[in-house]
């Protein structure tokens, strides 16, 4: 059943792969983001796409894991 499941994971860790590739070669065109006057310079649309997703997944947990203690926190004062 152990070797069952890291086939599995390992199925799932290369169709993943294979998606992200597939979705980079697909999206090469290049654009420039404006952003509150900040001017981003040309890169394709799939290194924009990739390094927002990255950049969501640093800030979920941390923003998460912020908001757990800050709760922890305000249930400990009451008790």
């Amino acid at each position: 059943m152990r070797n069952f499941k890291r086939v599995l994971l390992a199925v799932f860790v290369l169709l993943l792969v294979l998606a992200v590739l597939a979705f980079i070669l697909e999206n090469q065109q290049s654009v420039s983001l404006l952003f509150l006057g900040w001017v981003a310079p040309q890169l394709p649309v799939s290194v924009l796409l990739v390094l927002a997703l990255l950049v969501g997944m640093i800030i979920g947990p941390i923003l998460g894991w912020v908001l757990g203690r800050a709760s922890r926190s305000t249930h400990k004062s009451v008790f």
